[in-house]
Parts: C-alpha cells; structure tokens; sequence
C-alpha cells in the first residue's frame, strides 16, 4: 500500500509576518494617510492576506504529495509468486493519481475569496462615509471624508500649506465651496479651533480667495493671486 503524507506542514511563521504587515498598513494608512478606521482596518486586512498568501507560497505552500510510489512498489518483490509483482504498483498508483487533483484544488479555493472582497467591498464602504455632514452644531457644515472621495487642492489657497490642509481636513473641510460659503460666524468658529494658527482665517482672506475660485475658476484666480487681488 502506498505511503501518502504532507512533506511540507503549514509555515505559521509567513501568516504572522502577513499580519504583522496588516497592522504597519493600517497605522500608516490613520497616521500618515489620515484614513478612517474601517477603510484603514478593511485595507490592513487585505495587505495582511496577501502577504500571508505571498510568504505561503514563497515558503513552498503547504501540498500533499506522495512521499514514493516505488518504495511501496517494493514490497511485493520479496514475494515468491511473481505474478504479484507488477499487480502491486498498479493497485497503489491508482490512490496516488486521484489524491493528486483534489490536493491541487485546496489552494485554488482559498485564493478565491481573496481576490473578490479585493472588487467588491471597498466600493460600497467608503460611499456611505462621503455622504452626510459630520454635525449640525454650532460652527460651518464639516464632512468626515471628501465628496465622492476627491478633495480640492486647499493649498491653492495663500496660507494653506502641507500642514495646515491637514489641519483644515481634520476639521471636517476639503472643498473650495466649503470655505466659500463661511459666514462670519463661521469664521471665528474656526479661527478658534485653528490650534497654533489662530486668526489664519481672517488675515489671509480665504474665504474672498475661496469665492474666486468657485465663481471665476482656478485660472482666473492664479492670475489675481500674483497682484493679491482677492
């Protein structure tokens, strides 16, 4: 009878560097990327399969096979009928050929799921996260995340650096229009919540540059930036 075994046991160690990889995606995706947490968690957790996935694979994978066909052929040979002899490999090669395909199917089917959730899901996520303003409350309207997932390029306006997009965005606001619409009530609210930038607002006119933008578009305001007509 044939001798079928795994000659390679399941690399524990390639799943937790997948994982391990997961969680450094999603801290650089909050951190540095300023995602939400589901998309930060969902994209983590996809980096984390694929790599567990790429490690498996780069380790060997983890497949059955036949350890030798012909070891076990050699039993009979010893027997004094020799008629025998070449009936045994025939009985264990046929074991042999039929475990093959089924062992060959396992990675296949788990693979699949992968590359599904990799179509479908972030589609349907972050939709719903672009769709309502934050609050109500006292202060401008603010959103948790950008309309249908762009931001406008704040840093077209004079005052707004690399640094201070961020702190504008982490207050709920990515659009032109956004600032625009400002009442000045508005305007003090976030002149007050500009922390280490306080008075910002006011003194670099974003709301008369964010106006331009919106009513004469981009062109039209560059060229009025470079007289600080605004």
């Amino acid at each position: 009878m044939a001798d079928v075994r795994f000659e390679k046991a399941p690399w524990l160690g390639g799943w937790i560097i997948g994982c391990a990889l997961g969680l450094v995606a999603f801290a650089a995706l909050k951190v540095v990327g300023g995602f939400n947490y589901f998309p930060a968690a969902y994209l983590g957790g996809v980096v984390a399969v694929l790599a567990g996935l790429a490690m498996e694979l780069l380790a060997g994978g983890n497949l059955p096979g036949p350890v030798s066909a012909n070891r076990s052929a050699l039993v009979p040979v010893a027997a004094p009928v020799p008629v025998a002899a070449p009936a045994a490999p025939v009985a264990a090669a046929a074991p042999v050929v039929a475990a093959a395909p089924a062992a060959a199917a396992v990675p296949a089917a788990a693979a699949a799921p992968v590359r599904v959730a990799a179509t479908s899901t972030p589609v349907a996520a972050p939709a719903a996260l672009m769709s309502a303003p934050v609050k109500a409350g006292p202060g401008p309207v603010r959103y948790d995340a950008p309309r249908g997932g762009k931001a406008d390029n704040l840093q077209e306006i004079e005052g707004i650096g690399p640094t201070m997009e961020k702190l504008v965005n982490s207050l709920g606001f990515w659009h032109f229009d956004q600032i625009a619409n400002w009442t000045d009530a508005d305007v003090s609210w976030v002149n007050d919540n500009l922390t280490n930038f306080k008075g910002r607002v006011t003194r670099d006119k974003w709301v008369n540059q964010a106006k331009i933008i919106v009513t004469e578009g981009l062109d039209r305001f560059r060229e009025r930036a470079k007289r600080n007509d605004y």
